[in-house]
């Protein structure tokens, strides 16, 4: 091979060290993606093993051995996200003792979408086919691991549900019963928003943050609530925008397709976009 070319790549792999350690540093062992996708299958299996076969075994059995495999997977993964063996011991059952808690609130946001689109015909289809069941599923998986300060994983996953479907919801986002997506392409709902029961969204809506708080270097300022709360029993429709920390959508409102909100509305408001 020339002499020079290695010389080239030599230098080029130097500079890129120098690069890399002039940044953040980053924690010494990261979290695989690929473990991640896998764990989030795991955890379907054991929640909706009908819905997920499992290495041709009776539905029974598949759940036991899910049940393990997923403890083995979930170990390994928290490993990665830089815990000690002690703490991953007991994320790890705490957070198989909330797999419950989850299906329970799975099985709401199923029927609130069967409810609420006429052209599902039954439950099976509306957790097969539907790309805003899927985003919920991950997202009610990672919103419980992001409860209990696991690093990096919860975002691993619902950015893999991003990546499938388009739904870009922060597993810190707070979402009651009876969540509804309908179609779904291009929601985004940001890490402080709160979302009452009975909340039916549909393609393009954005529950985002208005502006940031900025340090004396001119950075925005970590934290905060930047995000909208949203009541009980809301539609938005499709490409609507709400913004703000301080913004409520009251009880019973509807929001129409395309409007831009930054302040809130009370209790059963009804609010349309009015062109020209």
């Amino acid at each position: 091979m020339d002499k020079n070319y290695n010389e080239e790549c030599m230098a080029v792999l130097s500079e890129l060290r120098e690069i890399r350690g002039s940044g953040q540093p980053l924690p010494e062992r990261m979290t695989d993606r690929t473990k991640i996708v896998s764990l989030i299958k795991e955890i379907q299996v054991v929640l909706m093993p009908a819905f997920y076969h499992y290495r041709n075994m009776d539905e029974e059995t598949a759940l036991q051995v899910a049940v393990e495999d997923l403890k083995d997977q979930l170990w390994s993964a928290l490993c990665f996200s830089g815990q000690s063996p002690l703490k991953t011991h007991e994320l790890a059952r705490e957070f198989i003792l909330r797999l419950p808690k989850i299906l329970r609130l799975l099985e709401t946001d199923i029927q609130a979408i069967y409810d609420g689109d006429p052209a599902a015909k039954s439950k099976a289809e509306v957790v097969l086919c539907y790309p805003g069941f899927y985003a919920i599923c991950i997202y009610r998986i990672a919103h419980e691991m992001y409860e209990l300060k696991i690093p990096y994983i919860p975002r691993i996953m619902t950015e893999y549900a991003h990546e499938k479907t388009g739904i870009d919801i922060n597993p810190g986002a707070t979402i009651g019963e009876y969540f509804c997506i309908d179609h779904g392409t291009g929601i985004v709902i940001g890490e402080t928003a709160v979302l009452g029961h009975h909340v039916k969204l549909y393609q393009g809506v954005t529950i985002g943050a208005r502006s940031f708080e900025k340090d004396e270097k001119g950075n925005p300022v970590k934290g905060g609530k930047r995000h909208p709360d949203i009541g009980n029993h809301v539609v938005i429709y499709a490409n609507a925008t709400i913004l703000g920390g301080d913004t409520r959508i009251g009880d019973h409102s509807v929001i129409g397709g395309n409007v831009w909100l930054l302040n809130s509305v009370p209790d059963h408001s009804r609010i349309y976009y009015k062109g020209e």
